[in-house]
């Protein structure tokens, strides 16, 4: 997974993520928007979990981050997985609407986002 981290020309710290992990990005910049709080609680129930069967989700305005002590799951709360109404052999498109990626490389990204925050603000 390949990202970036950038400022626009208002300020705003922008995150873009590489192809089938661009929903990442997204999360970062329409809920995260800068905020190491947000961070401070993923990471603790990161560690919460960890060794256990346990899950933890965080439900956005736009966007749920789900994890469990190995997988996070970032997905667009507008996707519907429901098929209903589909011709045969169609299915939507939702490369940049849902993510999947181990927790582990999912904590260094929130760790660089934050670097990356402190050295730019």
């Amino acid at each position: 997974m390949d990202f970036d981290f950038l400022r626009d020309i208002t300020g705003q710290v922008k995150a873009r993520f590489s192809m089938g992990h661009e929903v990442i990005g997204h999360w970062l910049n329409e809920e995260i928007k800068g905020d190491l709080s947000v961070l401070d609680t993923i990471e603790a129930a990161a560690e919460e979990i960890k060794g256990s069967e346990r899950t933890w989700q965080l439900v956005g305005h736009e966007y749920t981050l789900w994890f469990d002590g190995e997988e996070v799951m970032v997905r667009a709360n507008q996707l519907d997985l429901e098929s209903d109404g589909m011709e045969e052999g169609m299915n939507y498109y939702d490369e940049e609407s849902l993510s999947f990626c181990g927790i582990e490389d999912f904590l260094l990204v929130l760790e660089k986002y934050r670097a990356f925050i402190i050295t730019y603000r």
